[in-house]
């Protein structure tokens, strides 16, 4: 058996030491090489094995503690730079789900302002580990609900009066009594100005999504609501007296006041969306609407023209009610002017120079 495979072994070494076998091999070496070279070539370049990046993301842990006893109520972890303070809310809401996020008020120190929404956690920490104070703020409403509850009410309110319901005025002394066209002229004026705060209010205004007390709330419908009445109340009264100089005082408040509420719903849309520039940072500016050119003299022209239709108001209906509410809607909105005028003059210093806050080349 052993002689067996020694003599194959030499049989097999005899044939490759041949002339005629090398060269077989030879070639078969070469169109192996060449088939594997074909192969590669059409296979396509190599391509490189992409690095894996392995990125960095630091986290911060937030410790929340009562701003009256300083106790900390929770920690909450796995906070990335990128995140806000709302999203800190949602998670302080998880762990504790007796506050919900919109009655949550943050504090970096006892009795500082409340941090806002929008503020990233990278922008105030100072460390990884972040202490902020909570307050509750109490049941709180959304500004969109606040704003729907203030002119609903005077809308319903004020028609309530027109109809003049048993309850309110005497039958008797309403069936004797024609109404002047004052009347339904100053319900139709006072309808339409409400109607389009409403729908102002779901359709032109970027209405904040933020949240305030449930007691602004309250305090703004007693405001609204307890002076429509007493303006109904005395327009829509069967004893009611016309205006003293007559139809031609009416026609002309009329005319003025429906000039201003177009004007303010026109400076509304104007300060809803940005200019033609697409930058919301820039000074609103007039166009070709002749409405928009009280830019060119004041800052604040919806509280021109505001003030302008209860001015006309009160000159049409000719009644103490009314123009009580008109000296204290101009009072407060000649504030509100002179705030924003402030802030304005500090951003747009260039383009305000000559303009007022809210009656030209007076206030």
């Amino acid at each position: 058996m052993f002689k067996r495979h020694k003599f194959l072994a030499s049989e097999r070494k005899r044939e490759l030491t041949s002339p005629g076998a090398t060269r077989s091999i030879l070639k078969n070496d070469l169109r192996n090489f060449h088939s594997l070279s074909q192969f590669i070539l059409s296979a396509g370049p190599l391509k490189s094995t992409p690095a894996v990046k392995h990125s960095k993301t630091t986290h911060f842990e937030i410790e929340i503690l009562d701003a009256q006893t300083r106790k900390q109520i929770c920690i909450v972890d796995k906070v990335t730079q990128k995140s806000t303070i709302h999203d800190v809310k949602q998670k302080f809401h998880k762990a504790c789900p007796k506050w919900y996020p919109s009655r949550v008020g943050l504090q970096l120190e006892r009795g500082g302002p409340f941090l806002k929404d929008y503020i990233t956690i990278q922008s105030v920490a100072s460390s990884s580990i972040v202490t902020l104070y909570f307050t509750d703020l109490g049941q709180q409403v959304s500004w969109t609900t606040v704003f729907l509850a203030e002119y609903t009410g005077p809308l319903l309110i004020y028609l309530l009066f027109y109809l003049r319901i048993p309850y309110i005025y005497d039958m008797k002394e309403s069936s004797r009594r024609l109404r002047h066209p004052v009347v339904h002229l100053a319900c139709f004026c006072h309808c339409i100005h409400y109607i389009r705060y409403l729908l102002e209010t779901l359709f032109v205004h970027k209405v904040s999504a933020g949240h305030t007390p449930l007691k602004n709330l309250i305090k703004s419908c007693a405001f609204y609501w307890g002076f429509t009445s007493w303006i109904a109340y005395y327009i829509n009264h069967p004893r009611y007296t016309p205006p003293s100089f007559g139809n031609r005082q009416v026609t002309v408040s009329a005319i003025n006041f429906l000039i201003c509420e177009a004007g303010n719903h026109f400076i509304n849309v104007v300060l809803a969306h940005p200019n033609h520039t697409g930058n919301n940072a820039c000074f609103p500016s007039p166009n070709y609407n002749p409405f928009t050119w009280m830019f060119f003299l004041v800052s604040c022209p919806n509280y021109t023209y505001e003030i302008g239709s209860w001015i006309s108001f009160t000159v049409m209906t000719q009644t103490l009610p009314v123009g009580i509410f008109t000296l204290l809607m101009s009072i407060q909105m000649s504030l509100w002017a002179q705030k924003k005028h402030k802030i304005y003059l500090k951003k747009f210093s260039s383009y305000m120079h000559r303009k007022s806050a809210m009656i030209p080349f007076i206030l």
